[in-house]
């Protein structure tokens, strides 16, 4: 890589950077580490030549009833990532509070889930939320509302805070500054730093000693995750220090990361930005590359802190450099890298790490209001254990939605255009919306529905 800066100023300039925003010294020698890295890296993709692709993969439906549960359970803390606003939909709150089902929002119905579980098994399982600065005050302000739940936590924090690190310019890899707005110039790391922020306020060492040595850790979005017992079982019963819930690849998942095997039969993650650009073709090839990870992780942790401690707290993930621009609003903006590390990517550093097939039911998290168009309607329902499942009276394959992001991206817009929730969508394989359409109560929608744009407001049903 050519740069205009030499690395013994580099790297001194980012130390100077993040110590004076306060950052800890074990995330400074995590980032310094990274940027060494990325400078050393010949490239930072993962040729198609170097990997094949995974065949076989043992399958969740195949797992027998697990037999051990109490045995397991109380050692088991359920961490949910939760540090997203809802910027991508016009909010400027945690996306975990926008409305789901009834009046829950996404965390109403994960404490509900994690309520359940106690009340059945009789045990007291920690939930853990890693936040942002952003959604830190969000979270507690939820969990006022859960008194009992929050006294049964075997004294372990409900949450602990993800760091932020600089843009570099990726030019000279300084960092960059924005007068207009300083919060620009900074990033999260990815969510890789659940490992550095673990380790770093002292949470991994605390659960340990209380007795939890297993986690189950998931996006607070993906509804989809709950905790089962019979991987738990899996992971405890056969020791295994990192194992990752993948499910098989669909069109719309083609240009998200991939399970792949490395030559020496190890398992690895390749994301898009380790791919070439002329071997896309073979990343988006979904028969090719069959798996994708869901983000739904369970790691002994006994394993992950002896890893840790053998590199003095760095977990040696694979760097990932993304090209953004300092202000993502403004493409005239500084250009920038995002250094960031996958938190899946965790299976490369762990040589019996495992991966397992599970339904597609298991990842159904919301990243437009496309996916929450469909968390809304009858497609999905709240069961007894305030599991968010699919509509067992629905026979068709998974929905394909599309609205016209001008007039529902955003939640205020999207929320007017259907006043009275969503219609029903049981019976229907696809809703394309090109245009600008408010949709009446009690609409069933059937069938390929297409929308066409008209130029102005249209309801529907038509009036007649």
């Amino acid at each position: 890589m050519k740069l205009s800066r030499k690395k013994s100023d580099i790297l001194p300039e980012i130390v100077r950077t993040l110590s004076a925003d306060g950052a800890s010294a074990l995330l400074i020698d995590t980032f310094v580490r990274r940027v060494e890295a990325f400078l050393e890296t010949p490239s930072p993709f993962i040729p198609e030549e170097s990997i094949r692709p995974v065949e076989h993969l043992p399958a969740l439906q195949a797992l027998p009833d697990a037999q051990n549960t109490m045995r397991h359970l109380p050692r088991t803390a359920v961490f949910k990532l939760n540090g997203g606003l809802g910027t991508g939909m016009g909010l400027q709150h945690a996306k975990s509070l926008i409305p789901v089902k009834k009046s829950y929002n996404f965390m109403d119905i994960i404490l509900r889930q994690i309520e359940t579980l106690r009340e059945s098994f009789c045990c007291c399982i920690p939930v853990v939320f890693m936040n942002s600065y952003s959604t830190e005050k969000d979270t507690l302000r939820v969990l006022a509302n859960y008194h009992e739940l929050v006294k049964e936590q075997r004294g372990i924090p409900f949450s602990f805070l993800q760091n932020r690190v600089p843009k570099l310019n990726r030019e000279t890899l300084r960092p960059v500054t924005v007068p207009s707005d300083s919060e620009l110039a900074w990033c999260p790391p990815g969510h890789g730093d659940f490992y550095t922020s673990l380790y770093a306020t002292g949470m991994l060492h605390q659960l340990i000693e209380r007795g939890i040595h297993y986690a189950f850790v998931s996006n607070a979005d993906n509804l989809g995750a709950t905790l089962d017992e019979r991987i738990l079982e899996v992971l405890a019963e056969q020791d295994i220090p990192f194992l990752m819930e993948v499910t098989r690849r669909t069109k719309a998942d083609s240009k998200g990361g991939h399970l792949a095997e490395t030559k020496e039969g190890r398992l690895i993650l390749r994301e898009s930005a380790q791919c070439a650009p002329n071997e896309r073709h073979l990343f988006q090839d979904i028969e090719r590359h069959r798996y994708f990870n869901t983000n739904n992780l369970w790691i002994n942790l006994k394993q992950l802190l002896a890893r840790m401690e053998e590199s003095g707290g760095i977990l040696p993930l694979p760097v990932i450099a993304n090209t953004k621009n300092a202000d993502p609003r403004d493409e005239a903006s500084e250009p920038v890298y995002q250094l960031e590390t996958a938190m899946g990517s965790a299976m490369e550093v762990f040589p019996a790490a495992q991966a397992l097939l599970v339904p597609r039911s298991r990842f159904a998290p919301v990243k437009t209001t496309d996916d929450l168009l469909a968390l809304w309607s009858d497609l999905f329902e709240l069961d007894a254990r305030f599991h968010v499942i699919p509509n067992p009276r629905r026979t068709l394959p998974p929905i394909d939605i599309e609205l016209d992001p001008r007039f529902y991206r955003m939640m205020s817009d999207f929320k007017a255009r259907f006043p009275e929730g969503a219609p029903s969508l049981l019976q229907c394989e696809h809703l394309h919306v090109c245009g600008d359409y408010t949709f009446d109560s009690g609409t069933t929608l059937q069938g390929t529905v297409n929308l066409p744009d008209t130029g102005h407001p249209e309801r529907y049903p038509a009036e007649s």
